[in-house]
């Protein structure tokens, strides 16, 4: 069983070495980069049934890299939440890849972008399974310095700009998340998670000065809001999702900024949560760090949705919308996230409140991967993204404008749509924590949450009005779009209609991720520290 959990992980990084050995053979590149894709796809669906989903499976396995055991050595783990996330990488991968093959140039798809492709979701993956602070910070770095290629990847002024502007950046907070791992290692004696939560929950025993948990985890959840892009760290996603490959921006909304959020769920829930301490900021009082994350993580979603949203509404160009358009939805994760933590830890609130988080997060995967592509393929054909040079796409490609419509009215959360559910839950979440006693916090995220679904309805409205009904544009007039993109958008599109009509065994899913969150002592046996298997 501990097999399955390196698997992945394993079938990707092979990819990527494969595709770069074949450099002079781009056919033969093209068509490994594409079953790579399958294969690791097929790969994370296999290890999630068998170790989370399947009606016998255990839960979560952990595996012992080198067989050193845990704390001592390197180690992964596959549980719920793991499982999820996976899930989503493997889907919007796989969706990614296919679209590149028939949107990316042969000349630009030649030596480079498959392996980067492929080293994108090694550093994803590798994210996603670890089991200790210092190798989140390894996978986190080989996520990054992929990405800052792939910004820079067309050569343009704008796109070096772009990228330098977050290369910069990221090598700040890079450089943080390493003082605050130092802190945390110094304060703890452990970098293994499931050690760091076995010692937190009792920390007179280790000698361990809880306050400065709370003070060290602060510094982590600035890197982690760095990478996730919420506001005020959000100043690199416009410009870096434009830049990018549009494939690449469709994992960049879909997938890496999830690693983000994923790492808060983690740290803060399965390790921080344990920690007795006495903790009160802007009025909200706890015994746990959450606590504090509860009120910061909630003026930045709160604050991510209207910077987000404003920002959609003013942008011409349907790149630059959806691009803004993601500022303003991870906002919405980091609010359910954040009423998550202000929820009693006794009740059955902090665990509705992360699964609707991971829920909207599943939903803006799908939404977002598909009105990116969109785009591209509406720039590929018309040979422009502009609003305002655009219309009548719907008349001249109805397949095409349907797909984008399915999107669109997904972010907006009409049922049975995806969103729809995402959104629902999310409320949901934060009206019942007006009635569990986080009256402030809840009442302020509502009408962030509020403002946020007005401001969906109006650049949602605009785009489809402006680019896709009226009559028809020179642009769009001789416009052809290639059957091979149209089948990648249409599969998106089906996928965000058959999980909202089939709903119940994904939010299923959701639900145990969320319990694998917050279950700090299950974390720890899985990896061998209770007397449980080690490998």
């Amino acid at each position: 069983m501990s097999l399955l959990v390196i698997a992945p992980l394993l079938i990707v990084l092979g990819t990527a070495v494969l595709t770069l050995a074949l450099g002079r053979r781009p056919r033969v590149q093209r068509a490994t980069s594409v079953a790579g894709a399958v294969g690791y796809a097929a790969t994370v669906f296999g290890a999630v049934w068998a170790v989370v989903l399947a009606p016998t499976a255990p839960g979560a396995a952990a595996y012992q890299v080198g067989d050193w055991s845990a704390p001592f050595g390197i180690t992964l783990v596959l549980d719920g939440l793991s499982a999820f996330m996976l899930t989503i990488a493997a889907g919007i991968g796989l969706a990614s890849m296919l679209f590149s093959v028939r949107y990316v140039t042969p000349e630009n798809q030649r030596v480079y972008y498959h392996p980067l492709f492929h080293l994108l979701l090694v550093g994803v993956t590798g994210a996603f399974l670890t089991g200790d602070l210092f190798n989140l910070f390894v996978w986190f770095e080989v996520m990054l310095i992929v990405s800052y290629v792939f910004v820079a990847f067309y050569g343009t002024s704008l796109a070096t700009a772009a990228s330098f502007r977050y290369l910069v950046m990221n090598v700040f907070g890079s450089a943080l998340m390493l003082v605050a791992i130092g802190g945390l290692y110094a304060t703890t004696g452990t970098l293994n998670m499931a050690d760091m939560a076995r010692r937190l929950a009792t920390p007179a025993a280790y000698g361990i000065d809880p306050a400065a948990v709370v003070g060290l985890s602060a510094l982590l959840l600035a890197v982690f809001a760095l990478k996730a892009g919420l506001v005020p760290f959000q100043f690199w996603v416009p410009a870096a999702y434009t830049a990018a490959p549009p494939p690449i921006t469709a994992m960049f909304a879909g997938v890496t900024k999830k690693v983000g959020m994923y790492a808060v769920v983690r740290l803060y829930f399965t390790v921080f949560a344990v920690t007795p301490v006495s903790v009160d900021v802007l009025g909200i009082a706890g015994s746990s760090p959450l606590a504090f994350l509860a009120p910061v993580l909630a003026a930045m979603g709160a604050a991510s949705i209207v910077v987000g949203g404003f920002g959609a509404v003013g942008q011409n160009r349907l790149q630059g919308v959806f691009a803004y358009s993601s500022v303003g939805q991870v906002g919405f994760i980091a609010i359910a996230v954040a009423v998550a933590a202000a929820a009693d830890p006794g009740g059955t609130l902090r665990g509705v409140a992360i699964a609707a988080a991971l829920v909207f997060a599943l939903h803006h995967a799908l939404a977002k991967g598909l009105l990116f592509l969109s785009a591209a393929a509406v720039q590929d054909a018309t040979g422009t993204d502009d609003l305002r040079k655009l219309g009548g796409v719907a008349g001249r490609s109805p397949v095409l404008s349907g797909a984008v419509f399915v999107g669109l009215l997904s972010l907006v959360g009409l049922p049975p749509l995806t969103g729809f559910f995402g959104k629902f839950l999310t409320f949901d979440a934060a009206v019942r924590g007006l009635a569990s006693g986080s009256r402030t916090l809840s009442a302020v995220s509502l009408v962030a949450l509020l403002l946020g679904a007005v401001l969906t309805i109006l650049y949602t409205t605009r785009v489809w009005a402006g680019g896709f009904w009226g009559s028809e544009t020179r642009a769009v007039e001789t416009a052809t779009v290639k059957p091979g993109q149209i089948a990648v958008i249409v599969a998106l599109a089906a996928a965000v209609v058959l999980v909202g009509v089939g709903f119940d065994p994904v939010y299923r899913f959701a639900e145990t991720a969320a319990n694998a969150a917050v279950d700090s002592d299950a974390y720890v046996d899985v990896v061998g520290l209770h007397g449980g298997e080690s490998a």
